[in-house]
């Protein structure tokens, strides 16, 4: 894709149109990577969000159970501090 650089007050830049914006899910931040003859533009990545909302979901559904017992229910931990 070819696009031009435009001049925005003393510095340059480009315009992404808002359906580039939503296919990659860009938001207010990018993450720039600087290659040998390449700039990478990518999205930043926020690895845990809305997982508030779905454990609440979770929850409601009686998804949130433990998937096994405590590990360490019998052991002696007298001495370790």
């Amino acid at each position: 894709m070819k696009t031009d650089i435009i001049k925005i007050g003393k510095s340059k830049g480009i315009k992404l149109s808002k359906s580039i914006l939503k296919k990659y899910n860009i938001g207010d931040e990018v993450e720039l990577i600087l290659e040998k003859e390449h700039i990478i533009i990518r999205p930043i990545e926020e690895p845990r969000k809305n997982w508030g909302e779905a454990y609440k979901e979770m929850h409601k559904e009686g998804d949130d159970k433990l998937l096994m017992d405590a590990v360490f229910e019998d052991e002696e931990f007298e001495g370790w501090n």
